[in-house]
């Protein structure tokens, strides 16, 4: 393969060795099959070398072959007026109860018809459980934890001597005011 690269004013011819390998012949096979005269020289030479591609290339033209020989069946010629005789035995049926339709409308339907459905089943239940959640957490009050006795006891003997030092600093704030200071 020849391929011509121009750089500025000249012209060079490069020649380049295109080896061809299993991968790049595969996908010339079906190109061989239909059209052998589209397909290269390296593709034959490569096919005559390669016992792995020329084996690809049997069994491809030997499923060619076999499609080539498939007749298709010929259609009864009462097809149409059978077609028609079970449609009308269909529609002269009586109808199906509501829970054969729904299960009918499960197992042969697409599911096109029932995403609004779910949709609005799957909003339901998202504000209905949000909703449930918000009313549980507004029910319950926050209220203190709850200590031990132990503990409301310690609390009670340091609020008192919080209280008691409160009050010997007052009173050592009057002795204070009322020795170092006269009256007038």
């Amino acid at each position: 393969m020849k391929l011509k690269k121009i750089v500025g004013w000249k012209s060079l011819t490069v020649e380049r060795i295109e080896t061809m390998n299993c991968t790049t012949c595969k996908a010339a096979l079906p190109d061989l099959l239909l059209d052998p005269a589209a397909v290269s020289a390296d593709t034959r030479e490569h096919m005559a070398a390669c016992a792995a591609c020329a084996a690809e290339f049997a069994e491809l033209q030997a499923t060619f072959a076999l499609l080539d020989s498939w007749e298709t069946p010929e259609i009864s010629p009462y097809f149409d007026q059978k077609l028609a005789v079970r449609l009308r035995e269909e529609q002269a049926a009586p109808p199906a109860s509501w829970l054969e339709r729904m299960r009918a409308r499960l197992l042969f339907n697409t599911g096109r018809q029932l995403r609004p459905a779910m949709i609005g089943a799957m909003a339901a239940v998202l504000i209905l459980g949000g909703g449930g959640v918000g009313v549980s957490t507004l029910s319950h009050s926050k209220s203190a934890p709850q200590f031990s006795a132990t503990v409301n006891d310690l609390q009670i003997v340091d609020k008192n001597e919080q209280a008691l030092e409160q009050v010997d600093q007052l009173l050592q704030d009057d002795s204070d005011d009322s020795s170092g200071a006269p009256t007038t």
